[in-house]
């Protein structure tokens, strides 16, 4: 009898700046022992100019970006690897662009409140806490019918990871606990 791998499963935490995706993302990696790739080193470096400009940025500034993530998950995904990667992907055409097969979103939602307090508490990051209206004013929310759910950004970080490592274990990746 032969036993059949489980696929890979990728997981991206997403949110708006502020919303504890590196840190949620660091601690799921640690617990899981998948690789973690920060989205936001993925920016080119005309995106974090802007950023730092406290410039929005367009669509047309995202899609290279969002090629990349997508290159890096489809590498482990060919690899067979399970990992995480960080990605606001605050329109739902962003995640369209990420969703290959066994990619499931855990979307980090805070409120405005909340979020610019954790920003401006944050320091040498190059995202400034003016551009987070503009992210909430961009940001849909998962729908339905997309693969993910929903956790709550005030939540203790480690309360956080225990409910990612359930909604894991309920949809059939073993997390080895």
């Amino acid at each position: 009898m032969t036993t059949q791998k489980t696929p890979p499963r990728i997981l991206v935490v997403m949110g708006v700046s502020g919303s504890g995706k590196s840190t949620l993302a660091g601690l799921l990696a640690g617990r899981l022992g998948w690789p973690l790739q920060e989205g936001d080193d993925l920016h080119p470096a005309a995106n974090v100019a802007k950023m730092e400009e406290g410039i929005p940025l367009t669509d047309e500034d995202r899609w290279p970006w969002l090629a990349l993530i997508r290159d890096w998950i489809s590498a482990r995904i060919d690899a067979g690897e399970s990992a995480i990667v960080t990605c606001s992907a605050l329109r739902r055409s962003y995640r369209e662009i990420l969703a290959l097969p066994g990619v499931e979103f855990v979307h980090l939602e805070g409120t405005r409140h909340d979020l610019a307090e954790r920003l401006g508490r944050r320091l040498g990051h190059f995202m400034p806490a003016s551009l987070l209206d503009s992210q909430l004013e961009t940001l849909e929310p998962l729908g339905p019918d997309e693969a993910g759910f929903v956790v709550d950004a005030a939540l203790p970080a480690q309360e956080a990871v225990q409910q990612v490592l359930d909604w894991l274990d309920a949809h059939g990746t073993p997390t080895g606990r």
